[in-house]
């Protein structure tokens, strides 16, 4: 068992200046980045096992051997909720992994989380110093899955250092990521800390909105029962705002509310035919299936199944959708995104998987109309084709209609997937909490603290549909934040 000297040690430490030394850069270089192994496709859409099967040991400290330890870790500025990336990385190397497993604790509330399903290509390894030789980054997501997993398999679970109890109780509204990661830092700074969740399960939008074949149940309740141990209550199927109110929470002695009810509410285009029979939302289709259990022999939970299915959208919730879809039994399955391939959100390797998977991408693309059977089932989508005009204010090139370039195509289920909208329960049930015309809470972007004093706020409620990172990195500053106002 490591102490924490021995993981939290400084660059100059002794061991990590040893492990520089003892492979030189040449050959640190020259390793090629490591493959994640994977399940075979033709039998993953059988299932819903995890695609990804992770590093073995041996992977693991070879992949781990090619970070430079950076006497100027970008990596670690790449990361919302700075991960001591060559801290845990290193411990890896020299095969300590209950060490590494403890510097990501002292940062990250949800390690074997983030190492699945976060954009790392976009944040923490779009800065390794790799690129600018041209090489391969350093796979930090595959190497924190992989420290996180071995703690969870060996048994040998690492337990944060926590402050002594200071008795102020604070409530947490939400049990998603940002949720979660507030809640674990205020565990650990010594706070009474209360999760309130709506649903009948913990974990929000990791557990009804990730599909299991890429975030397995199992992983995130070990997350939580994690957070459990140091000391947080989970409360379930409790509506704050209906159940409770924010005056109920003041008479239960609550000091600070951090509210992280997410972003619910799907969204629709507007277009003709979104009534018909099989056109759901991905938030209803995914939540009957990853929470309610609907496909399964032992529940009761309806879902419409097609034979060919559309799913609207480039983003990972899009891919998720049509992935599960293909689980599902659909022998046609496409997405159907009104910009190119290069522009889609998702992560590439959510595409490649989808592509691996039999999935159709029918880009540039964009329904206008959906018709139906005498059933009033849909049977037809109506799409327009589009080109890529002028940079829109994101910087992306704006999808215009090439004129009389309609087409239409057999459908009988479609999954919209264009975006969310933020929960209104929180905004609707408090009316002097400021609000912005999105529909999400305004909050101070260095503090995360609303219009009223005691309430914080993060994650999609804030921010309207974001990465589990981000949401995570908000839960962490809305709790430095809090505490430092509670501490006052």
């Amino acid at each position: 068992m490591a102490n924490n000297n021995y993981t939290s040690s400084p660059r100059d430490a002794q061991w990590r200046e040893e492990l520089r030394k003892a492979t030189p850069v040449k050959e640190r270089t020259s390793i090629p980045r490591v493959k994640m192994p994977e399940l075979d496709p033709a039998y993953r859409i059988t299932c819903n096992e995890e695609v990804n099967q992770g590093l073995s040991a041996e992977a693991a400290v070879l992949e781990a051997t090619r970070c430079m330890d950076c006497p100027d870790p970008q990596c670690v500025t790449g990361c919302p909720v700075s991960i001591n990336i060559p801290g845990f990385i290193k411990n890896i190397e020299r095969k300590d992994f209950h060490a590494a497993a403890v510097v990501l604790k002292e940062t990250s509330a949800l390690p074997a989380v983030c190492g699945r399903v976060c954009p790392q290509e976009k944040q923490c390894e779009s800065r390794c110093i790799y690129h600018k030789m041209r090489k391969e980054p350093v796979a930090i997501g595959y190497l924190e899955r992989f420290a996180a997993d071995n703690e969870r398999l060996c048994g040998c679970h690492a337990v944060p250092e926590t402050a002594p109890k200071n008795g102020i109780k604070v409530a947490v509204v939400g049990s998603g990521p940002a949720g979660l990661s507030f809640a674990g830092d205020m565990i650990k700074r010594g706070y009474d800390v209360t999760v309130f969740e709506a649903l009948h399960e913990i974990g929000g939008v990791l557990k009804y909105g990730i599909p299991e074949f890429r975030l397995p149940n199992e992983v995130v309740d070990v997350e939580i029962n994690a957070l459990a141990a140091l000391g947080v209550n989970f409360v379930k199927d409790c509506i704050v705002g209906k159940t409770l109110s924010y005056d109920d929470l003041h008479e239960m002695g609550f000091k600070g509310i951090f509210v992280a009810s997410g972003a619910g509410l799907p969204r629709f285009m507007g277009i003709p035919g979104e009534n018909y029979i099989g056109v759901m939302s991905s938030n209803e289709y995914l939540t009957r299936i990853n929470l309610m259990g609907a496909g399964r022999p032992d529940h009761d939970t309806p879902i419409l199944k097609g034979k060919r299915v559309a799913v609207i959208g480039g983003g990972n919730t899009a891919m998720d959708s049509v992935r599960t879809a293909r689980r599902m039994g659909a022998e046609s399955a496409m997405v159907v995104y009104r910009r190119g391939e290069a522009e889609m959100p998702a992560r590439a390797e959510e595409v490649k998987h989808a592509k691996q998977e039999g999935v159709e991408f029918l880009t540039l693309h964009n329904p206008i109309e959906y018709l139906a059977d005498e059933k009033g089932r849909v049977n037809m989508m109506r799409v327009q084709k589009m080109e890529l005009g002028e940079p829109d204010a994101s910087g992306r090139r704006s999808p215009v209609p090439i004129e009389g370039a309609i087409i239409d195509i057999p459908v009988d289920l479609v999954i919209v997937s264009v975006g969310v909208s933020p929960n209104p329960l929180i905004p609707n049930a408090i009316p002097a909490l400021e609000v912005s015309r999105r529909g999400t809470i305004v909050v101070n972007e260095g503090t995360m603290q609303s219009s009223l004093s005691d309430i914080y706020a993060g994650g999609d409620i804030v921010r309207g549909g974001a990465t589990v990172i981000l949401a995570m990195g908000d839960g962490r500053h809305a709790a430095a934040a809090m505490d430092a106002k509670l501490s006052e």
